[in-house]
């Protein structure tokens, strides 16, 4: 279906064939995006929810401008649009019977079409996430670097994996990933298809720990970065961040990112000292719909 510029399909292997060079051509800018598209289309078992996955591109002279991404469990994704362009979308997904549990884009697109949300449906928004994107320039090895090394994670060690993941979820707030924790859906959480890395003290005791993704479209994303509250200022979440990013650059990653909370000062002078730089803001925003709407 076409509408306002608006190409909108089921069919994920045409969407790919059709936007993919637009996605892979800003790698950091668009991460979310092509880690999410990617889990679609790789682990659609995962994806269950109420209704197909909707992609969609925005063309205009023969060039893709701009995608969205509805998952089954209503996330819409959203790379940069004009307010004009995200108020048209909100009508589009909106005629089609199509209404988002939450929108993430970067922090103007997601308050423009959380606007129109409310303007075409009725909804409340609610803003209940704020980030800050880095990208990985030169990468500088923290100092004074802690006694120990890094260690790639095992199958053996996945205890101790899901439990520090379900403590960063606790830590952060993270209720619906810790939601598929509790319930043994591992796999089905955002962390199930992450490699995870420890930073160990030299007896081999794990300290820290953070995870990357695979290298998608040239971008590996390091999320999460862990150390347990005992451990913390001892210089363990550098040097493990600083380990990923390096084993990112030799799988061949053109792009290393991450995201921080913008109201934490600590994670953000720590990851800009490892050789980070900000690159734009983040946001998301979900709705409540009135009865015999759905979302």
């Amino acid at each position: 279906m076409r509408s306002h510029g608006w190409h909108v399909t089921g069919d994920l292997d045409d969407f790919l064939a059709r936007a993919g060079d637009f996605l892979r051509s800003r790698p950091a800018l668009h991460n979310t995006p092509l880690t999410d598209i990617e889990r679609l289309r790789t682990r659609p078992q995962t994806q269950q929810g109420t209704g197909p996955a909707v992609f969609g591109r925005l063309e205009a002279g023969g060039e893709v401008r701009a995608v969205f991404y509805l998952t089954p469990r209503g996330r819409l994704g959203l790379t940069p649009l004009p307010a004009e362009q995200t108020d048209s979308l909100a009508a589009l997904l909106t005629g089609l019977g199509h209404l988002p549990a939450h929108v993430i884009a970067d922090h103007d697109t997601a308050g423009a079409y959380a606007r129109a949300q409310r303007q075409h449906t009725g909804t409340t928004p609610e803003r209940f996430w704020r980030t800050r994107l880095y990208r990985l320039g030169t990468l500088t090895v923290p100092r004074p670097r802690p006694e120990g090394h890094g260690r790639l994670a095992g199958a053996q060690d996945r205890e101790q994996v899901v439990r520090w993941c379900r403590e960063f979820c606790v830590t952060v707030g993270e209720q619906s990933s810790l939601d598929l924790i509790d319930a043994g859906a591992w796999d089905d959480s955002r962390f199930g298809d992450r490699h995870f890395t420890f930073w160990e003290t030299p007896d081999g005791t794990p300290v820290s720990m953070a995870a990357a993704t695979s290298v998608i479209g040239g971008m590996v994303r390091v999320d999460p970065v862990y150390t347990p509250a005992p451990l913390r200022g001892r210089g363990y979440a550098g040097a493990v961040t600083a380990e990923v990013s390096r084993a990112a650059l030799a799988a061949g990653a053109r792009d290393v990112v991450l995201f921080t909370d913008p109201a934490n000062p600590t994670s953000n002078a720590l990851y800009q000292r490892i050789g980070y730089v900000h690159v734009i803001d983040f946001a998301g925003y979900r709705f409540s719909y009135s009865a015999g709407q759905s979302g």
